[in-house]
């Protein structure tokens, strides 16, 4: 193990469950419980931080990833009507985005709610065999920004081939967009009014869920988990024993365990570093 590694020394990982068809979209609540998707099942289950498992909602509007707002609201990318959703502590829904000017989204697929409300979310087409709707209706693969106050919805990329994961650092000044269509990663600069600037490539690896860590590390998944420093280099890769490693991220009491959603399974590993919510 590197010296830079942001694992505990001789933490080893942990499979925590493993009775589901594809976990996805893990992201925690203010006390550090974990909630993520069971995408083909229909349903948002909870990891809580004393270790047992739940149900959270079911059906889920096939949601897939996940972010919590400020006010303890779960953010969801409904994929089963390409929408966007709040999903309050006690399972009532309002849909915030239902189209993109008057067209029906490709699939909400990540999200990332930044320090003043405002959602970012990409929107990749993956087309589902539960889907009653006809072809793209978009003219591409894009991501799109939320305003805070929840009424403006704009476009912020429109040259990406097929932008999948995503996360933003918690200043708010610096946002990751994973193209897995072309394997690599970008950031990019935040600008007040929600669009994005001085777009650079971060490092030549695409990835399907992200997260960061209090040393501005970021996190990517695909082939496991491979760990970049802020200068996009990897430092790390963590082998899942799984097919795919859908996404990351971390929770837990004191924001020190890395919860990985991986196919049929959810895993954890105790982390040097903290995350940041």
């Amino acid at each position: 193990m590197r010296t830079d590694s942001p694992i505990v020394p001789g933490a080893k990982l942990e499979k925590l469950a493993d009775d589901f068809e594809f976990t996805e979209g893990p992201t925690a609540d203010a006390e550090g419980n974990i909630f993520f998707t069971d995408q083909p099942n229909n349903r948002i289950l909870k990891w809580s931080i004393v270790g047992q498992l739940s149900l959270f909602l079911q059906p889920s509007g096939r949601a897939n990833g996940l972010c919590f707002d400020h006010q303890g609201n779960l953010i969801a990318c409904a994929d089963e009507k390409n929408e966007l959703w709040s999903i309050s502590p006690d399972g009532q829904i309002t849909v915030l985005v239902k189209d993109y000017q008057g067209k029906l989204l490709n699939g909400p697929n990540d999200l990332w709610v930044r320090p003043d409300g405002g959602i970012y979310f990409t929107d990749p087409y993956y087309q589902r065999d539960y889907w009653t709707r006809g072809t793209m209706e978009q003219d591409g693969q894009h991501v799109y920004y939320l305003t805070p106050d929840r009424k403006i919805v704009t476009r912020v990329t429109t040259d990406l081939e097929k932008p999948n994961g995503i996360i933003g650092a918690p200043d708010g000044k610096t946002l990751y967009i994973a193209d897995i269509g072309v394997g690599k990663t970008y950031a990019y600069d935040i600008q007040p009014d929600g669009l994005l600037t001085n777009k650079r490539l971060f490092c030549t690896l695409g990835s399907d869920g992200m997260t960061l860590n209090s040393e501005g590390s970021v996190y990517l998944t695909g082939n496991g988990v491979m760990v970049f420093n802020q200068a996009g280099q990897q430092i790390e890769h963590i082998d899942i024993p799984e097919g795919w490693t859908a996404n990351v991220t971390f929770g837990g009491k004191d924001c020190d365990l890395l919860f990985v959603t991986a196919s049929k399974s959810i895993y954890s590993l105790k982390m040097r570093v903290r995350g940041v919510r």
